[in-house]
C-alpha cells in the first residue's frame, strides 16, 4: 500500500492536486512569479526544480516530460526550454525562491511569492593561503580582467590599552546621610 506524502492533499485527492500543481508550474514558468499560499508553494518547488532540471538536458525525452507534468500547456514548456533554461544553465539547484508576504485577510492563510531565480551565477571565490615561503616565490601571471585581485599582505597587530580617569572618592551628601538614619530605623524596629 503506498503511503501519502507529507500530510494531507491539496484540494482534495490526488489527481486534483496533481491538477494544481500543473496549473501553478504553467503558471510560474509563463509568469517567472506568483503569489499562493506558502502550503501550495511549499508543495510546488519540488515540481518546478524537476520541471527545470528537464529543461536544463533539452532533448526530446526530457521535453516529452515536462509535457506529462505540464499537462498539454505548449506555451509553458515553450517559455520553459527556450528561456528559461539558457538562464539557468549555469546553476547547479535553487531554480526557485520562496518570500513570505504575510497573512491573507480572508482566513488568515500564510501568503508567499515563489519566481524563478534568473540571475546569473556568481562562483565563489576561492582563497588560498600563502605561506612565507610563497610571498619568496616569484610574481604570479596578471589575472584575467573578470578576476578580482585580492591583496594578501599580512597586517602588522597593535596592541590597544585603554586608559580610564581614576574614579573619585564618594562624598555623602546630607540627603544620603537623612535616608540611610531612616534605612536604619525602619531596621530596629523589627
Amino acid at each position: 500500500m503506498p503511503k501519502p506524502t507529507k500530510g494531507p492533499r491539496l484540494g482534495g485527492g490526488p489527481a486534483h492536486e496533481r491538477l494544481m500543481l500543473a496549473n501553478l508550474a504553467g503558471s510560474l514558468i509563463e509568469h517567472k512569479s506568483i503569489k499562493t499560499t506558502e502550503t501550495k508553494a511549499k508543495r510546488l518547488r519540488p515540481v518546478v526544480e524537476r520541471l527545470v532540471t528537464f529543461a536544463k538536458r533539452g532533448d526530446l525525452h526530457s521535453r516529452r516530460r515536462a509535457m506529462q507534468t505540464l499537462r498539454s500547456n505548449k506555451e509553458a514548456a515553450h517559455v520553459l526550454f527556450t528561456e528559461v533554461a539558457p538562464l539557468v544553465a549555469e546553476r547547479e539547484g535553487g531554480y526557485t525562491r520562496i518570500t513570505k508576504l504575510g497573512f491573507r485577510k480572508g482566513d488568515n492563510a500564510s501568503m508567499v511569492s515563489i519566481e524563478l531565480v534568473l540571475e546569473p551565477v556568481t562562483p565563489k571565490v576561492k582563497s588560498s593561503r600563502t605561506s612565507t615561503t610563497a610571498a619568496a616565490a616569484p610574481v604570479e601571471a596578471e589575472p584575467a580582467a573578470d578576476e578580482t585581485v585580492v591583496d594578501e599582505t599580512p597586517v602588522d597587530e597593535t596592541e590597544t590599552v585603554e586608559a580610564s580617569e581614576p574614579v573619585a572618592a564618594e562624598t555623602e551628601s546630607a540627603a544620603a546621610a537623612e535616608v540611610e538614619a531612616d534605612a536604619a530605623a525602619k531596621g530596629d524596629d523589627k
